[in-house]
């Protein structure tokens, strides 16, 4: 996603319109489809809300984010897990593993709980 140097930064000239004057703490979500637009140091501290193809995720611009582009921030993909039968053995194991702890862990405070008061 460069750009020519000589062309400069591309940033949809409807979203600079909406940021134009406004106040970044009165200012609610901005709603954009413009994935491509990089991040300038006037939206800083603006709540986008970034399209990914679903919905509009919230991106808060902080001064790190200037020279990114919106849609770095937005993630279109959804990553579940890995699975098969070896992921849910593992997950099976890793739950037993829990369970027996947590047990290990009641069984040592019953005793002490047990003993007289004197």
């Amino acid at each position: 996603m460069t750009r020519s140097l000589k062309k400069g930064p591309f940033i949809d000239p409807k979203l600079l319109k909406k940021i134009s004057g406004k106040n970044t703490q009165t200012e609610p979500m901005i709603k954009t489809w413009s994935r491509d637009s990089q991040i300038s140091p006037e939206m800083v501290g603006f709540l986008f809300g970034v399209y990914n193809g679903k919905t509009h995720l919230e991106v808060r611009v902080t001064e790190d984010m200037v020279g990114h582009r919106l849609g770095e921030f937005s993630p279109t993909k959804k990553f579940l897990r890995h699975g098969g039968r070896m992921q849910k053995e593992l997950e099976m194991k890793k739950k037993e593993s829990e369970i027996a702890a947590a047990a290990a862990a009641k069984a040592e405070i019953a005793p002490a709980s047990a003993a007289p008061k004197k």
